[in-house]
């Protein structure tokens, strides 16, 4: 007997979740997207967001990609410490940038504002006769010997910014959060709360925000139009970290629950704001690592660090779904076991303040 046509019978195999996800298995899944550009080795990347954008990054750089370095580290210091003081971690000293608001914010202080003011107006922590930058306190861990050291190194990071973003052919933004801290006097965002890596916490100063939909979707819509006006041929990637968020500042949430939001309004954003441009892609590294088909055995034993086949796995998706040459030898490479030694996740500091 013949069946009735309808538009799921004209539909491919990879619409359904038997032929597309349960048939092939976890290392069979492939045709996830269809990719709106290809790239190749002649892409310059810069990749920003979460630590799991670091991840991506010395993935890509261990595949023959070249990821941009426009805030080397000075000659004299060694490299034991390079990772210490936040070089070569992302194209510029920002640090981790886990929300949408944190990247506007660094978009428009780098591109739209009078470095030399701004630099100097911006808010500065000073305790035991040493300075630290409010905006990325992780990048000096003694902190800075004076205030002009700060305020120069500042001048030296949004000039890194702007070069940059100038130079990408590629832009990478891994989102992970959609907490963070607020300045209730001037707005500003906090990449961690104040008082955990380093400040002192006012509760009458800071306050908690946890982003929803509408504030989200036009930060990021902004970013993009951002980056597109002043780079026009950048192409855009968009991805949601898999990694859990340590924990959640809002006293009423479970972590479980509170990470069920996070992960699932920064995925709709994405999703929302690929669809209103030609050249912007959301690559699914969440989906590939946190879906059901995954079956959780790309985690380590505390449910949350990616394991680095996990990461493997996510870069081999990613070299094949863009067209690299290499796409046929990245399964035959074993991950580093040290990889997340050379990982910063600043957010880990809150481990320390868990009363179990």
């Amino acid at each position: 007997m013949d069946r009735p046509s309808n538009p799921y019978s004209r539909l491919p195999a990879r619409n359904f979740w038997r032929t597309a996800v349960t048939d092939p298995g976890i290392f069979g899944v492939t045709d996830l997207i269809q990719p709106k550009f290809n790239l190749n080795t002649t892409d310059r990347f810069v990749t920003l967001g979460s630590c799991f954008a670091q991840r991506l990054a010395h993935a890509l750089a261990a595949h023959g990609y070249t990821c941009v370095d426009a805030e080397p580290p000075p000659p004299m210091l060694k490299k034991e410490n390079l990772l210490r003081f936040n070089y070569g971690v992302y194209a510029a000293r920002t640090g981790n940038i886990y929300t949408p608001a944190i990247l506007r914010q660094w978009i428009r202080w780098a591109l739209d504002s009078d470095p030399v003011k701004l630099s100097e107006e911006l808010e500065i922590w000073e305790e035991n006769e040493r300075f630290q930058d409010s905006f990325r306190p992780d990048i000096e861990p003694q902190g800075f010997a004076t205030r002009d050291e700060l305020i120069q190194a500042r001048k030296t990071t949004l000039a890194a910014i702007r070069s940059s973003l100038t130079d990408a052919t590629v832009f990478v933004f891994t989102m992970g959060l959609t907490e963070t801290w607020r300045n209730r006097q001037t707005g500003l965002y906090y990449p961690s709360c104040p008082g955990t890596i380093a400040g002192r916490y006012d509760p009458g100063l800071y306050e908690l925000i946890n982003f929803e939909f509408p504030d989200l979707f036009d930060d990021l819509f902004w970013i993009i139009e951002r980056l597109k006006s002043h780079n026009p041929t950048l192409k855009i990637i968009l991805t949601v970290s898999p990694v859990p968020l340590t924990a959640s500042g809002e006293e009423s949430s479970h972590a479980l629950v509170a990470n069920s939001y996070t992960k699932s309004t920064l995925r709709a954003v994405a999703g929302s704001i690929e669809r209103r441009f030609s050249d912007v892609d959301y690559f699914p590294s969440y989906e590939l690592v946190a879906s059901p088909h995954a079956k959780g055995i790309f985690y380590s034993s505390n449910q949350r660090t990616l394991d680095p086949f996990g990461v493997n796995y996510v870069i081999e998706h990613f070299m094949r779904t863009y067209g690299s040459s290499n796409s046929q030898q990245i399964s035959q490479i074993a991950p580093n076991d040290d990889d997340e030694k050379d990982v910063i996740c600043n957010d880990y500091i809150l481990e320390y303040y868990n009363a179990n």
